[in-house]
């Protein structure tokens, strides 16, 4: 698999339901247009741990990400086999919920095409999940192909979105606040960080190639590429059609539509484009939950190759040579929860458990790799060919400072590798589109 079809996979997943689902809940939770800067938040974010997941995955390009990553970090022989192994159970529980909430949403927005009922909404959630394993059934040169073209349709359907609210664009919905809407107090940054969670719940997915590193060509260079490709296309094209919504939609109206992109496009076009749209948003939660399944099913079988987990999963498809086992189980369960859980509980069960373990757990595990291992071995970014020394050398001094640091950013000593913070490697805007 290339750089194209690792972006793509990044890219669908990313999208997803997500966005059309949060949108009225971004503009509800900061009050007005000066939503968008809850985008800008979310994509700021992504970014600096996507350096995170770069290193790591540069570094370590094999099947399982994260799974391999906290074993390493933490020591393949002590705490991280512990790390490794709560991963793995994390993701039997979290991998299925976060995939649930995907056919949930799916069947939820389908309800505007025809009103399907509680049972009809899970009778729909079940019948994805079975269809999206049969299609992932294959071996991975064919996930490819599949994947380019649901791309196609996610990336068509968004710049369709934005080319309908540019040419009917009002300025005066999307530029004009409040007295008082750039009050700084402390309500401002509630709403911003209540408004950020559920942007940055739309970003998740620029780590999915991670999932997949045995089997991306040229990892070192296109795992960081397809990360960081990914969420800054993708964050243009969120900030743009949220901006292009608002231009249509008064935000007084937008906060309470369940379906905003089918409410968007009924009052530029009518009901029977409308309805085409809708379709194609299903269509972009099909292709996220593609992608999804795709990477989680390999962090089992990469935890069983290891010894770290029930042999079953290290089983591959005879012909086909795909860990089939850790497939069906995790679509089995994902049938299971997408038929007993609410939308609403599931976000919040898959927000919490992801961040304990897996994203704090590898940006503190970047910080003991770089004082762990030896130079030769150096997590530097992707395409840097510069020396150990150079590359300590030409570190920014540009750190996430901890707590117990002075406020004051200083350029960091090349002779020795820093703990206390994470540093930024110019390196990546030099090497990584050479």
């Amino acid at each position: 698999m290339g750089l194209k079809e690792a972006v793509a996979l990044n890219m669908i997943e990313m999208v997803g339901i997500g966005p059309f689902v949060v949108i009225p809940l971004v503009i509800k939770a900061m009050g007005g247009p000066q939503a968008l800067l809850a985008w800008v938040a979310g994509a700021v974010l992504a970014l600096l741990d996507g350096f995170v997941w770069s290193e790591l995955g540069a570094a370590m390009p094999l099947a399982g990400g994260s799974y391999v990553f906290l074993r390493e970090a933490y020591g393949p022989g002590r705490f991280g086999r512990m790390m490794s192994f709560l991963f793995v159970w994390q993701t039997l529980i979290q991998a299925p919920l976060s995939l649930a909430s995907g056919a949930i949403g799916f069947s939820q927005y389908a309800s505007y095409l025809h009103p399907l009922g509680k049972y009809g909404e899970k009778a729909l959630s079940g019948a994805l999940v079975i269809v999206l394993v049969a299609l992932l059934y294959r071996r991975i040169t064919s996930i490819g192909k599949i994947s380019m073209l649901l791309w196609l349709g996610v990336i068509g359907t968004i710049l369709w979105l934005i080319w309908g609210g540019a040419t009917h664009f009002n300025p005066a919905l999307v530029f004009t606040y409040a007295p008082g809407t750039w009050n700084l107090s402390w309500l401002f940054f509630a709403g911003l960080g209540s408004a950020t969670v559920n942007t940055i719940y739309t970003y998740w997915g620029y780590y999915n190639i991670c999932h997949l590193g045995g089997e991306i060509r040229n990892p070192q260079k296109n795992i960081p590429r397809g990360i960081f490709i990914s969420i800054l296309g993708i964050a243009v094209l969120y900030l743009v059609m949220q901006t292009c919504i608002l231009g249509v939609l008064p935000w007084q109206q937008a906060q309470d539509s369940p379906f905003i992109v089918s409410a968007f496009v009924e009052k530029l076009y009518g009901s029977g484009a409308a309805r085409f749209a809708t379709l194609m948003v299903l269509w972009i939660a099909f292709a996220s939950l593609f992608s999804s399944m795709l990477g989680y099913s390999r962090v089992p079988y990469s935890a069983a190759l290891d010894g770290n987990f029930f042999r079953v999963f290290a089983r591959v498809h005879p012909r086909e040579k795909f860990p089939h086992i850790s497939l069906l189980f995790l679509g089995a369960l994902t049938f299971v929860f997408s038929l007993l859980f609410k939308l609403r509980t599931v976000i919040a069960a898959v927000l919490a458990m992801r961040l304990i373990i897996q994203f704090i757990g590898q940006a503190v595990g970047v910080m003991l790799l770089r004082r762990r291992w030896p130079p030769e071995r150096s997590i530097a970014p992707s395409g840097c060919s510069c020396c150990p020394e150079q590359r300590r050398g030409l570190t920014a001094s540009i750190m996430l400072v901890s707590k117990r640091q002075r406020p004051e950013l200083k350029t960091p000593d090349p002779g020795r590798r820093s703990s206390r913070g994470l540093l930024l490697h110019p390196c990546y805007g030099v090497h990584l589109f050479s």
